[in-house]
């Protein structure tokens, strides 16, 4: 960008852009207004320092690498900062990651119904029996067995979000092997 008339670039405008899959208007609006306010040089383009304090406004906690690795992810130009198209492909991501969280947290309070924090059996049992789905206690068993990593013979939320993001289903219909889990 050129620098206008009092030597500071402009800020970044509501130029088009092709639209980012997964991202409503309102996302889009909320990533520009923080872009705009976080390029405190008003340089067009959002470096290290600027990039963590735009990251914590919208409310995520990311460490430096990961920072200095959003950055080399993106940074087409080799410049060490981001640009605004830049900024919104990477905030895509990161907003797809707490919508899926958020999403997968629905999922899990369908299942846990009793509101103990865990999917147990009985749970399972429950959400196979709504589905027309016939299954036995050793193989909602063997579900859980796969999922839960702690040992206390249920499924607490972390143990869930985990087994969501590897298979990208719903559990009752999906394959569970140890080694994938």
């Amino acid at each position: 960008m050129s620098a206008g008339r009092y030597g500071r670039a402009p800020a970044v405008r509501a130029t088009p852009i092709r639209k980012k899959v997964g991202l409503t208007d309102e996302q889009v609006e909320e990533i520009r207004e923080a872009f705009n306010l976080f390029d405190a040089d008003h340089s067009g383009t959002i470096d290290y320092r600027e990039l963590k304090a735009a990251m914590r406004a919208l409310g995520f906690q990311v460490k430096k690498e990961e920072i200095r690795k959003m950055i080399l992810d993106v940074d087409n130009d080799g410049s060490g900062a981001v640009d605004f198209n830049e900024f919104l492909e990477m905030m895509q991501g990161k907003m797809g990651e707490k919508d899926t969280r958020e999403e997968i947290n629905k999922v899990f309070k369908l299942y846990d119904n009793d509101n103990t924090g865990k999917i147990s059996i009985h749970n399972l049992r429950r959400v196979a029996k709504e589905l027309g789905e016939n299954m036995t206690d050793e193989e909602l068993q063997d579900m859980i067995d796969c999922a839960d990593r702690d040992g206390d013979g249920e499924i607490n939320m972390d143990e869930f979000y985990r087994l969501m993001k590897k298979k990208g289903a719903n559990p009752l219909y999906d394959d569970f092997d140890d080694d994938e889990v």
